[in-house]
């Protein structure tokens, strides 16, 4: 079979000419097998390294390790007789989880327990796959290093293990991906650099983290790969940064302050996109359980000194209209970075309404990264509260990871009631969606008009909350609190769909199909 040769083109024409060079780089050197990784002799000056000391109030971990049995992504699994660090019956990502060494972090995790899985690892090291890639290496090496300051730990076996995946990152750092993946990169090498008080590890760490927080972070404050669980990640590693630097006086130049600049922004971020009930929007790939909670975080900011910033939803494209009994969180933005989309979805003007502080329109989640039908339906254009054109994605998602042609924002006008705004996702037929809001104290209006092309079929999808209860009365569709009369749709359909509550966890739920012509109009009434 040969390859759907437009779609790659679409997928890779977007890539910075850095990334590719660096996928043949690492391709090449690997075939030939050209890198040696040495552990360090005994010794070496670095088997003696300051244990850094952090704040306490670096938040914990709720438990994924009780009694021998590993909990990742709500699947559980028990190693009787040893562990398996290669263990792959739940998927690379449960994978990744297990290597990850977030367990660590636990209130109830002992100091025996722990250095025993250390220990652990360290043995089987030489045969673990997935666990040796730098992502991974990245979280554990932080993970065991926070975990040894909080018990005030020396010990030359672990440090000789960290030192040689510290030399295994540096030969693997991951320009060919970028994005968060280079972020945790940079993390990483500051932890290491303090630990070690090695010159070459915070060197890089500090050339890769400010050139990529200054790109990543956007002038709004959020995480340019536009994902709240990725967001709030993000802001936990510049909080551990903060709080490693400014409790270990080793360098005293600029990356603090950009540091500390970063999260007030970031901060800022988090309280602009909040519902009132403290949740974040689930939009793109947002799961719950994955990272720490947003009051969490802001608690960790304000016991470490960060003001949170007042910012305006701008550049990340959201946009967020509240009043008394409302919540509208709306996205009008273009996917996120052109050159890495993994996370995104084709979701381009979809929306979620909270009335009365509770959910009622909402996204759907994620429950798997795994490439399956289900990741490819939680990521299109039918699995969110848009309108799909002639059956097809807006942006073309595939693969578990990939996107060809994407949807950009053409136009947007906007004020306080009204915001108006248009898409060419579906340019190559010719078509331009114009998705247009009116606030009013009591109602949304929601315009949609198709123009231009061939229009074979065009359905508008809403997506419900579990347990809300949905009905179709003629032109409308009713729940408890909503009264939304459709002019222009032709069929309204009642059916289910699967909200995914949180990795591997779905619930079904009401959805609503309407199949609509060039212009329709829906009036949200708040009841």
């Amino acid at each position: 079979m040969y390859p759907d040769i437009p779609l790659y083109y679409h997928t890779l024409k977007y890539l910075k000419l850095r990334q590719v060079a660096y996928r043949l780089y690492y391709l090449i050197r690997n075939k030939l097998g050209a890198v040696n990784y040495t552990i360090l002799k005994r010794s070496d000056q670095r088997e003696q390294p300051i244990v850094p000391l952090l704040c306490p109030g670096a938040p914990t971990l709720t438990s994924c390790y009780e009694e021998d049995v590993f909990t990742f992504l709500n699947l559980s699994y028990r190693f009787d007789d040893r562990i398996d660090w290669n263990f792959s019956e739940y998927g690379k990502l449960w994978t990744y989880n297990l290597t990850y060494f977030d367990y660590l972090q636990q209130e109830s995790m002992t100091k025996a327990k722990g250095m025993a899985l250390i220990y652990d690892f360290i043995k089987q090291s030489e045969d673990i796959r997935d666990g040796m890639m730098p992502f991974p290496i990245s979280l554990r090496t932080v993970n065991w290093i926070r975990f040894l300051s909080r018990y005030q730990i020396a010990d030359p076996v672990v440090n000789r293990s960290l030192y040689s995946q510290y030399q295994k990152l540096m030969e693997n750092l991951e320009y060919h991906i970028m994005g968060n993946h280079l972020l945790e990169n940079g993390f990483s090498l500051l932890f290491g650099a303090y630990f070690f008080r090695d010159e070459k590890l915070y060197s890089k760490a500090k050339e890769i983290l400010e050139a990529e927080l200054d790109e990543q972070i956007l002038s709004d404050g959020a995480h340019f790969e536009l994902t709240p669980m990725y967001h709030l990640i993000m802001l936990q590693r510049v909080l551990d940064s903060i709080n490693l630097i400014t409790n270990n006086l080793w360098k005293t130049d600029t990356l603090l302050d950009m540091l500390r600049e970063k999260a007030s922004k970031m901060t800022g971020w988090i309280v602009a996109m909040q519902f009132k009930n403290g949740q974040l929007p689930r939009v793109n790939d947002t799961a719950e359980g994955i990272a720490l909670a947003p009051e969490r975080l802001l608690s960790y900011a304000k016991i470490m000194g960060i003001s949170v910033a007042e910012v305006a939803l701008g550049e990340s494209g959201y946009r967020k209209r509240t009043n008394d009994r409302y919540e509208c969180l709306l996205d009008v933005g273009n996917i996120g970075p052109d050159y890495i989309p993994g996370h995104a979805h084709s979701d381009t003007f979809s929306f979620e309404l909270y009335v009365d502080g509770k959910p009622v329109i909402v996204d759907t989640g994620i429950s798997t990264y795994e490439n399956n039908a289900k990741r490819h339906y939680e990521r299109s254009t039918a699995a969110h509260n848009t309108v799909e054109i002639n059956g097809k994605d807006q942006s073309r998602v595939w693969g578990a990871f990939r996107v060809a042609q994407r949807a950009q924002i053409v136009s947007l006008t906007e004020d306080s009631n009204v915001l108006s705004a248009t898409h060419d996702g579906y340019s190559d037929q010719g078509i331009l969606h114009t998705r247009k809001w009116e606030f009013d104290s009591g109602s949304i209006k929601i315009v949609d008009s198709i123009t231009g092309g061939e229009l074979s079929s065009a359905v508008s999808y809403l997506h419900f909350h579990p347990g809300i209860a949905v009905r179709i009365e003629g032109d409308s569709v009713v729940t408890p609190s909503l009264r939304i009369r459709y002019q222009g749709a032709e069929v309204l359909e009642l059916g289910e769909y699967e909200y995914a509550e949180a990795f591997n966890q779905c619930r079904k739920a009401p959805v609503i199909s309407a199949k609509i012509g060039r212009e329709s109009t829906m009036e949200v009434e708040i009841i």
